[in-house]
């Protein structure tokens, strides 16, 4: 099966580790990165919940994505999980702005498989680990430097980035947004066509009272000329 081009690491994250002859490695812990070049060496992967040791992987040794499960080839270099969170990395790190205050933590990036280079990073405005929580894109050109923990943009606010995904919270407040937004146009529209209606009917009773008007001064007329007829001696 060919391998897909990207990726993202949360994906690769949540495959089930099978190794040669069905061996089962568990499902990938976290990441084992190069933050200076943006670019991603390998994973480890935890065999148990009551194990200490964690199983490394190199990005090359994979061979195969099938539905939820990722096969490798060749061994895994064993460690221990207190050696790896030595290792340097951007997940988890706060997000700073160029006014040095707090926008979000690292969540996520995309990958290549093959090289390893990371396209693009992926950040929640709290706590990542939240299911469903939204996640904003900063793009590498966009970071000035980083640290052990820090991530500093070139941006100010959460307006300067895209969107990629957004939070049951926030596609609820959009979608009633929008409702809204119609229900005024809705209404607007018909305000519009009721003023519209209602000076059609008052255009309609001033020509009725003119014609009313006209009828009955004709008809006094006539009965004033009818009347001083009949009066009339000399007629």
């Amino acid at each position: 099966m060919k391998l897909p081009k990207e990726i993202l690491l949360s994906e690769l994250l949540n495959y089930n580790v099978k190794g040669s002859i069905f061996l089962n490695y568990g499902n990938g812990e976290n990441v084992w990165m190069h933050p200076p070049v943006h670019r991603i060496l390998g994973w480890y992967s935890r065999p148990s919940n009551f194990d200490l040791k964690r199983n490394v992987w190199r990005l090359n040794q994979i061979s195969q994505i099938i539905d939820d499960e990722i096969y490798i080839k060749g061994d895994p270099a064993i460690s221990d999980l207190a050696t790896l969170n030595r290792f340097p990395t951007l997940i988890g790190a706060n997000l700073i702005n160029i006014n040095g205050s707090k926008i979000g933590v690292i969540a996520d990036f995309l990958f290549e498989i093959k090289t390893g280079q990371i396209k693009y990073y992926l950040f929640s405005r709290s706590n990542p680990n939240i299911p469903g929580s939204s996640r904003w894109k900063l793009n590498i050109e966009n970071i000035n430097d980083q640290q052990p923990g820090l991530v500093f943009c070139e941006n100010n606010s959460l307006d300067d980035f895209s969107l990629i995904k957004s939070s049951i919270k926030n596609e609820f407040l959009q979608k009633g947004k929008k409702f809204i937004d119609r229900f005024d146009e809705i209404k607007n529209i018909a305000s519009n066509r009721l003023e519209d209606w209602l000076e059609e009917d008052e255009d309609i009773n001033q020509n009725l009272d003119i014609n009313k008007k006209s009828f009955y001064n004709s008809d006094i007329k006539s009965r004033f000329f009818t009347d001083k007829k009949e009066d009339d001696p000399w007629i």
